[in-house]
C-alpha cells in the first residue's frame, strides 16, 4: 500500500476543502482533517486548521496515541461531547495529549475495507451527539470514498485508452514491417529467380531455382496469412467488397491453377459451374480457395485426388473442397478454424495454423459460414453465402 498515493488522492478531490469548511462551520468545532489509518501509521491527508493544531497534509501522528486506531479496530464512529463528562473517555490519554474536549471521527470503508478516518476536535466542548452532526459525517465519510472509487476508475479508464492507443501504434507498425520491410526483399528474391530461371542452366541449377521460387511463394503466401490474421484481429475484421462479378469464377479457377502448378505431382479436379453472376469479393474468395485447397493437398493421401466445386442453387454460393485421408476426430473439427491450429495427424507439415482462420473469416465477412464434414470417405470444407 503506497500512503503517498492516498494522501494525493483524497489532495485532488476538490470537495475535500468545503467539506472540512462545512463541518468546522456546522460544529464550531476549529480542527478538522481526512486521515489515511492503518495498522502502524495515521497521517493526514486534508487538513483545515483554525486552532492552531499544527498538522498539514502528509504529516503523522503516531497511531497507538489516537483514538482512530481504535476506530480502526472497531470499525464504529467515535463521538465525545465534553471529555471531562464522558464516563469513557475522561481518563484517557489521547484527549489530555493532544488537548482537546470535543472529538467526533467517522470512518471512511472503500469496497468494505477500513481507509481512514473524517475527524474533528476542538479545546473547547461541542454539541455533537445529534442526529444531524452525525448523519452529516457518515454523508460525507461515504461522499470521500466515493470520489476516491471514481479517481480509479478513471485512471483505470486512462490507462486503457493509453494502452489502446499503443496497441493501436504496435499494430500500424507491425504491418507495415510484414508489408515492406519483409515483403520488398521478397520480390526482390523472387525477381532474381525469374531472371535465373531465364538464363542457360544446368539440370540441377533448374531444380535448385526452382525450389527457390517454390519456398519464396510460400513464404509470400505465409506474410499474407499474418498480415490477414494482423488485421482481422487488431484491425476489426476483413474488409471486403462484395459486387456482381461475372469473372468470379476465372478467379477460383485461376486459384487452382497455381496450386497445380506448385503440386506437378497431385491431381486436383475442379468442377466449377456459375450460371449466373455472384456479389462477392473475387480476390477474397480466390484467397479462400487456395487456403482450403493448400490445405487439403497437405493434409490429404498424396495419391488421392484434390477435387474442388463451385455451384449456384437455390438462392446460394457454395465453394467446396474434398480430400482422401484420415478422417478429422469430432472433438478437432471446432478447433480447425481457430488462429495458430493446426491438424497433429500429419507430422512433420509445416505452417503457421492460419489459412483455415482467415478461410472462415472470409467466409464471415460475406455473411456466410465455412464447415467441416470429415469421415472415412473423405474430409470436405464447405464455404456457403446466401447470393443477396
Amino acid at each position: 500500500m503506497d500512503i503517498a498515493e492516498d494522501v494525493d488522492a483524497i489532495g485532488r478531490i476538490e470537495v475535500v476543502p468545503m467539506i472540512l469548511e462545512v463541518i468546522c462551520r456546522t460544529t464550531g468545532m476549529g480542527f478538522a482533517a481526512v486521515a489515511r489509518v492503518t495498522e502502524d501509521r495515521w497521517v493526514a491527508c486534508a487538513v483545515r486548521d483554525e486552532i492552531a493544531f499544527g498538522l498539514a497534509p502528509g504529516d503523522e501522528l503516531a497511531v497507538g496515541t489516537t483514538i482512530c486506531d481504535e476506530i480502526r479496530k472497531s470499525g464504529q464512529a467515535v463521538v465525545i461531547d465534553h471529555v471531562s463528562e464522558d464516563p469513557e473517555f475522561r481518563g484517557h490519554p489521547t484527549p489530555a495529549q493532544y488537548g482537546f474536549q470535543s472529538y467526533i471521527s467517522q470512518p471512511i470503508f472503500r469496497d468494505g475495507i477500513f481507509f481512514g478516518t473524517l475527524c474533528a476536535i476542538d479545546p473547547k466542548p461541542a454539541q455533537l451527539k445529534n442526529p444531524q452532526v452525525m448523519g452529516m459525517f457518515k454523508l460525507f465519510a461515504d461522499l470521500i470514498a466515493q470520489h476516491m472509487d471514481t479517481q480509479d476508475r478513471l485512471a483505470k479508464s486512462e490507462a486503457a485508452l493509453l494502452s489502446e492507443r499503443q496497441a493501436a501504434e504496435l499494430r500500424e507498425q507491425f504491418i507495415a514491417v510484414l508489408g515492406h520491410d519483409l515483403r520488398n526483399p521478397l520480390a526482390s528474391i523472387q525477381a532474381g529467380g525469374r531472371l535465373l530461371a531465364r538464363t542457360p542452366l544446368d539440370a540441377r541449377a533448374v531444380t535448385l531455382v526452382g525450389a527457390m521460387q517454390a519456398s519464396v511463394n510460400r513464404m509470400a503466401g505465409l506474410i499474407d496469412n499474418v498480415m490477414d490474421f494482423a488485421r482481422a484481429r487488431l484491425g476489426g475484421g476483413f474488409e471486403i467488397e462484395r459486387r456482381s462479378d461475372p469473372g468470379l469464377q476465372e478467379a477460383i479457377q485461376q486459384a487452382v491453377d497455381e496450386l497445380r502448378l506448385a503440386h506437378p505431382d497431385r491431381v486436383i479436379l475442379a468442377d466449377l459451374d456459375l450460371s449466373e453472376p455472384v456479389a462477392a469479393d473475387r480476390a477474397r474468395v480466390a484467397q479462400l480457395t487456395s487456403n482450403l485447397l493448400a490445405n487439403a493437398l497437405r493434409h490429404g493421401e498424396d495419391g488421392a485426388p484434390v477435387s474442388v466445386r463451385a455451384r449456384v442453387a437455390g438462392g446460394r454460393f457454395e465453394l467446396s473442397v474434398a480430400n482422401q485421408g484420415p478422417p478429422i476426430p469430432p472433438e478437432r473439427q471446432s478447433m480447425l478454424f481457430r488462429p495458430f491450429e493446426r491438424a497433429e495427424h500429419h507430422h512433420g507439415q509445416q505452417g503457421l495454423g492460419l489459412g483455415l482462420y482467415i478461410a472462415a473469416e472470409i467466409a464471415r465477412a460475406h455473411g456466410g459460414t465455412l464447415g467441416v464434414a470429415s469421415d472415412a470417405t473423405e474430409t470436405r470444407f464447405t464455404f456457403a453465402m446466401p447470393l443477396s
